[in-house]
């Protein structure tokens, strides 16, 4: 697929290029937030006519962005919920000029809170991090990461077992980022969870997205780890922020669209002859989600979506 470039009178943004920018600056920046920043740049710089026209713009940013070999799951949620929030209300009493600086408002507002999830979901999680627990947690995940760092910094002592994630390999750098943190960690092979599950106190996971049902879209193997975690009655929490939550109501793996599972090169290609990278986590797996909207029973997501959208 071709650059796509979104033009007006204002602003010439190639939207691909401006989204891929943000992520190399900041690292630590996930792909749904680096959506929402693109889409509030697009809004300020963009003359619209109609309400109408702005969502056409900002649904063509979004194709563009899905367009590229990054996890897509929290560009979707994400980019829905500011399209949302930016044009809740009317605006039938108000010019063009003054409807858009009403929602570049709301969307600097709404990139504001979210900006700070992370660490309101931290200081939640870190509550049920004890001194001395043993904890597993998958790949690597930034709010994961910030949780420990802070119970870290509280003078808690714990060991973290962290999985290799193949073919990624993300473990490795969540293990070089906790021992930075002076934290203790031992990198396992993903399939050695079942052999370290019997001696840890807590699994804590992050998440690509959190489905209406209350399960988790999530690197490949946190399935594996929830199935054998409920087995041996281990906690299973996930730690993800509500830019997240998004309006898929999957039943199984084979009900996850393709996009999400697959990196775009191998959707061209034998789907039989590769590997997910994403799978999906039913909430009956699931104990607890801590999220800037509060700690949550998976049956409680569904509620906390449609206030989202109302």
């Amino acid at each position: 697929m071709g650059k796509a470039t979104l033009k007006n009178e204002v602003v010439e943004l190639n939207v691909e290029k401006y989204f891929m920018e943000l992520l190399e600056k900041d690292k630590n920046l996930s792909a749904g937030i680096a959506a929402i920043k693109t889409l509030l740049y697009l809004v300020e710089k963009t003359n619209f006519v109609t309400i109408q026209e702005l969502h056409t713009t900002i649904q063509n940013a979004v194709k563009a962005m899905r367009s590229l070999d990054y996890p897509i799951t929290a560009v979707v949620s994400g980019s829905e919920l500011f399209s949302r929030f930016i044009t809740l209300g009317k605006f039938d009493d108000k010019t063009m000029e003054e409807c858009k600086e009403i929602m570049v408002h709301r969307g600097q507002v709404f990139l504001k809170k979210l900006l700070d999830s992370r660490r309101v979901i931290s200081v939640k999680g870190a509550l049920y991090i004890n001194d001395g627990c043993r904890i597993l947690t998958h790949s690597r995940s930034r709010v994961v990461l910030e949780t420990l760092k802070l119970a870290a910094n509280s003078n808690k002592r714990f060991h973290v077992y962290v999985t290799q994630s193949t073919p990624s390999n993300d473990g490795e750098r969540m293990r070089s980022e906790l021992e930075q943190a002076g934290i203790e960690c031992t990198v396992i092979l993903d399939a050695s969870i079942g052999y370290v599950m019997e001696s840890i106190d807590i699994v804590m996971v992050g998440a690509e997205g959190v489905v209406e049902s209350g399960g988790i879209i999530n690197r490949i193997g946190a399935f594996t780890m929830a199935v054998c975690a409920r087995e041996m009655k281990k906690p299973f929490y996930v730690l993800a922020e509500s830019f997240k939550f998004t309006r898929l109501f999957p039943l199984n793996q084979r009900d996850l669209p393709n996009d999400y599972k697959y990196n775009k090169k191998c959707l061209t290609g034998d789907l039989q002859q590769v590997h997910p990278m994403v799978d999906y986590t039913p909430p009956a797996y699931i104990t607890l989600l801590f999220t800037d909207l509060g700690i949550l029973t998976p049956s409680a997501v569904s509620d906390e979506l449609i206030k989202l959208y109302l």
